[in-house]
């Protein structure tokens, strides 16, 4: 067929953002530090089989029927009253509660729902790459903001707002940010608020990873300092259950649930009944917390093996940031490197291992010296094996450069 009957959104000629992140591995030996996938041994199996049974047996036949847009409102209560409690989200109720096909799907309608072609839309320099591959359908004019240790930087986001009056959504994950790692400051997250409030637009706070904080205290999300329905608040239970489940969830205000109904009735018609009355099942008869707490203690335990492999391994002029929680640990190397090139040249078909490169983090792909490394997934003896073997890649390619340098 005639590639002209796409729509110009397509873009036939450009491979999404998704493409390639994660190179062939057929090494017996390999070693990938690219998905954000949660450990496979802490999937709480039994108990989400058990959930699939109650949820069976708690409506009959009729669980495969056809059903509302909304899905289980005592699904949607119980994230509600989890809103207030561990988010510190005030005045919700079930009908501010909208489930969607994982966080993706979310992000998907959000940027539906907000921007035409040419829209002003900020987002953090590096941003989750499944945000930007949602977000280039859409067309908008992409302006970025630095990430700093404590979050977005605030100020330069202020000079951004002066000088375009187009822009009408902001994205962040503030929280155990994918890829950088770093979890926006309290100071921050009201600074941005009241930005919202005075330059008139619309906040996406994405956190999937909220809950899976290892040192810490919990921060209050950007939605509690919320005064004028100008945050929505979106969230998954594919890092604390199984990714399986494709259920997302978001907290909003009613009006804009409303409009967001709409377009996910033209997507899907409604998140699957079955999944939707397993989880509720699930949440009725299990202690969402104390598994919470299993999954933070074995991660813990990989955070830590993977701080020590770095400050072991990595030459001097490599910096990694040190999250709280999360999945990701984000590298920065010397701006002569080009880390797609040497994932693909040297560290995946010489070293065996894989991270994602930077470049697709960036909404203008203009960044090729950093790497987004998971932690999760691996043994603690996996990721020392593998940070010895970028260690090493690393300090040949560093000492490469330092030779051409003197001669």
């Amino acid at each position: 067929m005639r590639e002209e009957l796409f729509a110009d959104r397509v873009q036939p000629d450009t491979p999404s953002r998704l493409e390639g992140l994660f190179p062939q591995m057929d090494f017996d030996d390999a070693i990938t530090f690219t998905a954000g996938s949660p450990a496979e041994d802490l999937f709480p199996k039994e108990a989400m089989q058990q959930a699939y049974l109650d949820a069976i047996a708690a409506e009959g036949a009729h669980t495969f029927q056809y059903h509302t847009i909304s899905g289980p409102e005592e699904l949607r209560s119980r994230l509600a009253v989890r809103a207030q409690q561990k988010m510190a989200i005030e005045g919700v109720d079930a009908d501010n509660v909208m489930l969607t096909a994982g966080g993706q799907q979310g992000i998907d309608l959000i940027a539906k729902l907000m921007l035409n072609k040419g829209d002003g839309l900020v987002v953090e320099a590096p941003t989750y790459v499944g945000a930007l591959s949602s977000f280039d359908m859409y067309e908008p004019t992409y302006y970025e903001v630095q990430l700093e240790s404590d979050g977005m930087d605030v100020d330069q986001l202020e000079e951004t707002l002066k000088a375009h009056n187009n822009i009408k959504l902001v994205y962040t994950v503030a929280d155990f940010h994918n890829p950088g790692g770093v979890t926006m400051s309290v100071e921050k997250r009201k600074r941005l608020v009241e930005l919202a409030n005075e330059y008139d637009f619309m906040i996406l706070e994405d956190t999937p990873y909220r809950d899976l904080r290892y040192v810490g205290e919990s921060l209050p999300s950007i939605k509690h300092f919320d005064t004028e329905d100008r945050v929505i608040f979106l969230s998954s239970f594919s890092k604390i259950l199984m990714p399986t489940l494709r259920l997302g969830w978001m907290v909003a205000p009613k009006a804009v649930i409303k409009q967001l109904y709409k377009l996910k009735e033209a997507a899907d018609l409604e998140v699957p009944n079955i999944t939707a009355s397993a989880v509720n099942q699930f949440l009725a008869k299990n202690d969402l917390d104390k598994h919470i707490e299993g999954l933070i203690k074995a991660y813990s335990g990989k955070r830590q093996a993977m701080f020590d492999a770095l400050a072991k391994e990595m030459p001097e002029g490599v910096e990694a940031t040190c999250p709280e929680g999360g999945f990701f640990t984000w590298v920065t190397v010397p701006d002569f490197i080009n880390t797609t090139d040497l994932l693909y040249d040297v560290v995946t078909p010489k070293a065996h291992i894989a991270y994602v490169p930077s470049k697709n983090f960036y909404a203008f792909k203009d960044h090729t010296n950093g790497m987004r490394i998971n932690f999760t997934g691996l043994t603690p003896d996996q990721i020392a094996d593998g940070m010895h073997r970028l260690g090493g890649v690393l300090k040949e390619e560093m000492s490469k450069a330092s030779l051409k340098t003197a001669q």
